[in-house]
């Protein structure tokens, strides 16, 4: 679990089959924890931030023809799927050398670098150096965002189009971890396409209608809209499609032993079969879009 580096702090899997501009990624499922990382509580609660098993989950996708990465260091360390500037400047022993703008996922603790797992439980005893999270931007957050680029520029280059999977998953108390009040309960899946920006509503529309046939409850944007990485790659008019997918975490794990159930293996056939759908909808596309 505890490493003394991160030698690779991203691990791709290419195409199993005939290559298409489909690629999937996993910020979160990262469970390698740095030695450097010095947090103050319990390695259990710590890792609550992890979307663990995600990448697992959806390990069929490179049979499909897509490009599949995900992080191998945890969130909480630092998260790829926030801006350099969303950085709360509390958490540090010193100014930051340029201009930062904390959203609201910092002031709620869960920024680039976390500083509380809840509102009543800070991650650290100390502030943190600009240097050691100089660090982290330099040896994780960079080469993730770095490969995540590479696949989405070949797609774009070879396909002049990308059909891109952002891949997570939530806890059960998700409404209250972000201070909401919903009348309904958290759906199986939420799907958040940044209120129809990141993506065609065909995409979205296909994703959600085949996991409801599966039989799972769907929402859409509710809680999460999308963040970072696909509010940078999706342009639904340039043909970039983005989407972000999150798993209600019981739907396949114990949440507080984090170790898969029964549910495991039925969900990861499902999305096996969804990744089918979606790679006949791209070969589709393509098609259509071919000259003559």
């Amino acid at each position: 679990m505890t490493t003394s580096c991160l030698d690779t702090p991203v691990r791709l899997t290419p195409p199993a089959t005939t290559r298409l501009p489909l690629v999937c990624d996993s910020p979160h499922s990262g469970t390698d924890y740095p030695a450097d990382f010095g947090f103050a509580v319990p390695l259990a609660a710590l890792r609550r931030g992890e979307d663990t098993h995600v990448d697992v989950l959806w390990a069929d996708a490179p049979q499909h023809g897509a490009t599949l990465l995900a992080a191998t260091f945890p969130r909480t360390y630092i998260d790829p799927n926030r801006a350099l500037s969303d950085l709360d400047p509390a958490l540090l022993d010193g100014p930051w050398p340029e201009p930062l703008a904390p959203g609201e996922k910092s002031r709620l603790g869960y920024g680039l670098v976390w500083s509380r797992l809840d509102a009543q439980t800070p991650l650290y005893d100390r502030r943190l150096s600009i240097a050691e999270v100089r660090s982290r931007i330099a040896r994780c957050w960079r080469p993730y965002h770095a490969a995540l680029q590479q696949a989405i520029d070949a797609s774009v280059r070879d396909f002049d189009a990308v059909w891109h999977l952002n891949l997570h998953s939530m806890p059960n108390d998700a409404y209250a971890r972000l201070g909401k009040v919903s009348a309904q309960p958290l759906a199986d899946f939420v799907l958040g396409d940044r209120d129809g920006t990141s993506c065609a509503p065909e995409f979205i529309g296909l994703v959600a209608q085949t996991l409801r046939g599966f039989g799972y409850s769907v929402a859409v944007n509710d809680p999460y809209k999308g963040v970072e990485l696909i509010g940078r790659i999706g342009r639904p008019g340039l043909n970039r499609h983005s989407l972000q997918v999150e798993i209600r975490r019981p739907v396949y794990m114990d949440e507080v032993t984090r170790e898969p159930h029964a549910g495991f293996a039925p969900l990861r056939a499902h999305l096996s079969e969804l990744m089918g759908v979606i790679a006949a909808h791209v070969r589709e596309s393509l098609a259509l879009r071919a000259p003559g």
